[in-house]
């Protein structure tokens, strides 16, 4: 028997009035004898179901069917080009590059994204501030979340919600305790993804240059702060007193608001001590704890300050920098040199309340109580 393959070119058919497209189709003849006999196969029904490139048809977005499977990691796609595109995420295989540096990408349109780093395009344009113009239309949907104020991204655990879905992935991590992110010089860990500025402290990297005084930073922020040196910008306004601030870095401004509304949100603990300042209540925790991490490399005598290791060291060095303004005595701690101006302003804030004397310094009416009234009987 002889099989002859026979290639019919796609025609039209006219069908109640309606063109349908009908796509080739094979024909095979058997031939037995001199008398060839053919037989033809009909178009599948319905003739939109399938097409040339066999990417599915529309009915499979309508019906949701998935019929093109990854052979992979098994996930399905509508279509066979979604499929291929899919298949490089495990090949890694990235056919579209750029002509100007040579990246590749896996898709066609990360390609087209990336072109206008190059060229400068930003094409979609915020239509209600009209100020911010992006690359991608991504971005302006971030940007758009900060006028409408939407916050789609939710945490379990706690219910606070960001307009960011890496902002909830940050969060997330000060519930689970997870540091992702480890140098690999000193080992250290942590929990966004600041690994690459914390690498500067072991590399002594400052790529962040200020243009006044030429001084450089290794984290953009820090210039950002310096440069208001050279500006006088404060754009940290207090809405009570009207105070403004260069920063509000750890929280400036927010610590400031507590001075005028009272707020003392860190307790203790031990005696239920409260403090405006979550470093205050570090520093009262060790009158509890007599934690003294602070020590002086001369005599190793501990301190539960280091302010209190600074003045200790003036005693080993000598060194005087507090000077009084108006007969040039020098002191080694700014609160002895407070207590000597007191001696310049007549300043007696200590006073006995045996005979109505006062002092300009506690430890004077100390000794002034134990001289002359220590035999008098204290009501």
């Amino acid at each position: 028997l002889a099989l002859v393959q026979i290639k019919e070119e796609p025609k039209e058919i006219q069908i109640k009035q309606e063109s349908i497209q009908v796509f080739p189709v094979i024909v095979s003849v058997r031939t037995e004898s001199p008398t060839p006999q053919t037989h033809t196969e009909q178009p599948q029904e319905p003739a939109l179901r399938s097409n040339v490139s066999g990417d599915g048809g529309p009915n499979t977005v309508q019906t949701g069917e998935k019929p093109f499977r990854c052979a992979v990691c098994g996930r399905s796609f509508s279509r066979n080009d979604h499929l291929k595109t899919h298949m490089r995420t495990h090949t890694g295989e990235k056919p579209f590059r750029c002509s100007v540096c040579e990246k590749s990408f896996s898709r066609n349109s990360y390609l087209i994204n990336h072109m206008r780093a190059h060229t400068g395009e930003k094409p979609f344009t915020c239509c209600v501030c009209g100020k911010m113009s992006f690359s991608q239309s991504n971005k302006l949907k971030k940007h758009m979340r900060t006028h409408t104020g939407e916050k789609p991204f939710r945490c379990s655990i706690c219910a606070m919600s960001f307009s960011r879905n890496y902002e909830l992935k940050t969060h997330t991590r000060t519930h689970t305790g997870e540091r992702p992110f480890r140098c690999s010089f000193c080992a250290k860990s942590f929990s966004q993804n600041n690994l690459k500025t914390h690498m500067r402290t072991h590399t002594g990297e400052k790529p962040f240059r200020c243009s006044v005084c030429g001084k450089s930073f290794s984290v953009n922020y820090t210039l950002t702060k310096h440069m208001r040196t050279h500006t006088g910008e404060k754009p940290f306004r207090c809405s009570d007193c009207g105070k403004s601030f260069s920063e509000n870095e750890n929280g400036t401004l927010t610590k400031h608001m507590r001075t005028h509304t009272g707020e003392k949100p860190f307790r203790c603990t031990f005696c239920a001590k409260s403090f405006r300042h979550n470093g205050n209540l570090t520093q009262h925790m060790r009158t509890h704890t007599e934690e003294k991490p602070f020590r002086c490399s001369v005599c190793e005598k501990s301190f539960s300050r280091n302010s209190y290791l600074i003045n200790h060291m003036t005693a080993h060095t000598g060194e005087k920098p507090f000077t009084c303004c108006v007969c040039g005595k020098s002191f080694s701690r700014n609160d002895n040199l407070k207590t000597h101006m007191k001696t310049h302003n007549g300043d007696k804030p200590f006073r006995c309340c045996v005979c109505g004397k006062s002092f300009s310094q506690n430890g004077n009416l100390t000794k002034h109580m134990m001289r002359i009234h220590s035999n008098d009987q204290l009501v």
